[in-house]
C-alpha cells in the first residue's frame, strides 16, 4: 500500500469515541506480530529500539539508525507506522524540519518530536520548543505526514504539569496533529483534551491497566481523540528478568528465559482502539 494511502488511514483512526491502542514494536518480528493481532497501527519506540542495539534511550540511536529501523518495519506491515524521532536529532529547528521530511521518505506516516534536549534530561526554553515544532508542523504540511508534538518535560523531571500542559496547548495551537505528554495525570489529560487535538496517552504509571474504553472518561469533549500507546518490550521481557533459567556456560551462567507474545490483556489487542510512545 502506498504511504499517502496509509497515512490517510491513520488521520482517520483519531476520531471522537474511539480510542485506537497503537502497539510498539522494536523489531521486524514484533511488528508482524502485533499487525497479526489486529493492529490497526504501530509506533517505533526509540527506546526498544535502542535496546536491540545495545544502546540507552535519549539521544544514543542516530537519525540513520532510526530512518532505517522505521523503513524496515513499514515495509515489514501493512499498517501504518509512526516513528519515535525523539527531539528530532538536531537543536534548531531546521534540523528537525528536515528530520520530517526524511521520515515521509522512509515511508512512516506518523512522526513524534519532543522538546527534550538530548542527551541532556533538560527541556528545550519554550520559545526554542514552540519554534521547533512549528518548523517540523510546516515541514509535515508539505509531505504529508500526521505530526506528533510532545511535551516530555515532566516525564524527565524538567518541568511540571502545568508546564506540559501549556506546552502542548500551544503545540496545538501551532498546528500539531497530535499532541502528547507522557504520564501526565487524569486532570492534566482531560485538560489537554480540551484543546481539540488529539491527544496520545501511555498506558504506564497509573495509567498501566485502562481499557481504551476506559480511556473515554478523560475526554470532556466529544471532538477531542484519544489514542493509547503501549510500552510492549518491557513487558514482554519481564520474564527475562524475574522467572529466568539459569544454565551452565563457559563464563559463568547463562541466562535464558521464555517470551510469551500471548496478550496479557484485552489493551494489546483491541481492534477499537490508536497511538504512539
Amino acid at each position: 500500500m502506498r504511504r499517502d494511502e496509509l497515512t490517510e488511514r491513520f488521520r482517520a483512526l483519531h476520531v471522537p469515541g474511539r480510542p485506537v491502542v497503537m502497539p510498539n514494536p522494536w523489531d521486524l518480528g514484533s511488528a508482524k506480530v502485533m499487525a497479526r493481532l489486529g493492529a490497526q497501527a504501530l509506533a517505533t519506540t526509540s527506546s526498544g529500539h535502542g535496546f536491540t542495539l545495545g544502546l540507552g534511550d535519549g539521544g544514543q540511536v542516530t537519525r540513520d539508525m532510526a530512518l532505517q529501523h522505521a523503513a524496515g518495519i513499514c515495509a515489514a506491515v501493512e499498517v501504518p507506522v509512526n516513528g519515535d524521532f525523539e527531539n528530532g536529532f538536531g537543536d534548531d529547528p531546521q534540523t528537525v524540519a528536515e528530520t520530517v521530511r526524511l521520515a515521509a521518505e522512509a515511508g512512516l506516516a506518523g512522526v513524534s518530536i519532543e522538546d527534550t534536549a538530548l542527551p541532556a534530561p533538560d527541556s528545550y526554553p519554550f520559545d526554542l520548543a514552540l519554534a521547533r515544532i512549528e518548523a517540523a508542523v510546516a515541514a509535515a504540511r508539505a509531505v504529508g505526514i500526521v505530526l506528533t508534538a510532545r511535551a516530555d518535560g515532566w516525564l524527565c523531571k524538567s518541568y511540571d504539569q502545568a508546564e506540559a500542559l501549556r506546552r502542548c496547548q500551544a503545540f496545538a495551537q501551532a498546528g500539531a496533529d497530535v499532541i502528547y505528554a507522557p504520564l501526565v495525570d487524569a486532570d492534566t489529560t482531560r485538560a489537554l483534551a480540551t484543546t481539540g487535538t488529539a491527544v496520545n496517552l501511555l498506558a504506564a504509571g497509573a495509567m498501566r491497566n485502562l481499557t481504551a474504553a476506559q480511556t473515554l472518561k478523560l475526554s470532556p469533549q466529544p471532538h477531542s481523540p484519544l489514542t493509547l500507546g503501549l510500552r510492549n518490550l518491557k513487558a514482554s521481557f519481564r520474564p527475562c528478568l524475574t522467572k529466568s533459567t539459569s544454565v551452565p556456560s563457559t563464563n559463568g551462567r547463562l541466562e535464558l528465559s521464555t517470551i510469551n507474545f500471548t496478550p496479557r490483556s484485552s489493551n494489546t489487542t483491541s481492534p477499537s482502539s490508536t497511538s504512539s510512545a
